[in-house]
């Protein structure tokens, strides 16, 4: 069953999906529960590019909890399978809940190295697991995850699933479906 979306998500990905722009879809700090509703953006927007900026299985704490690898392996053979299902050209960047030979298995020939920049139809990408990894790096967009905070020229994928169109530099944001923090093991937004 498709999932419901809230009047100003579909006007937003109407919006995407009609656009005959290059489009870039960027995501961060993915839990398990959101891998469904990344595969429908993916099949409603068609993205030329698809970049996750790190912690591919965020429900499953790796770093804290390396005896969960077994489940890990399984939820990134998930994932990658949505993704490598598209057309796009891929890029993925490591986080601190990854487990870097696992990444390897599935993402090899996708893989940048955190503080990297990529070129994509002409503009500059800086990718990054964390906003440090990106700030001080000319770019003209700056993707990262891993913490709510905000840079400039820099695109959040914790705050939801960016895309950029090209060559206009129009960016948009779909947010998660709602749980999505919960599963990353956020209790509640602080300050907001």
């Amino acid at each position: 069953m498709p999932i419901r979306l809230p009047t100003f998500r579909k006007k937003v990905l109407e919006l995407l999906a009609s656009s005959d722009e290059v489009k870039v879809m960027h995501v961060s700090d993915t839990p398990e529960s959101s891998y469904r509703f990344i595969e429908e953006l993916i099949e409603k927007t068609k993205p030329n590019y698809l970049i996750h900026t790190g912690d591919f299985a965020d429900n499953i704490k790796l770093e804290r909890r390396p005896e969960l690898k077994p489940l890990y392996r399984e939820a990134l053979r998930k994932l990658a399978r949505i993704l490598k299902d598209s057309d796009a050209v891929i890029y993925v960047v490591s986080g601190n809940e990854d487990d870097p030979e696992i990444v390897r298995e599935f993402f090899g020939e996708s893989i940048v190295e955190p503080g990297s920049t990529v070129e994509i139809e002409g503009f500059r990408f800086a990718l990054g697991h964390t906003w440090k990894d990106v700030v001080s790096l000319e770019a003209d967009f700056r993707l990262y995850g891993h913490n709510f905070k905000l840079i400039e020229r820099g695109l959040n994928g914790v705050l939801g699933v960016n895309f950029v169109l090209l060559p206009s530099r129009r960016t948009c944001r779909v947010k998660y479906p709602s749980g999505t923090d919960f599963d990353r093991g956020y209790k509640l937004w602080r300050g907001m």
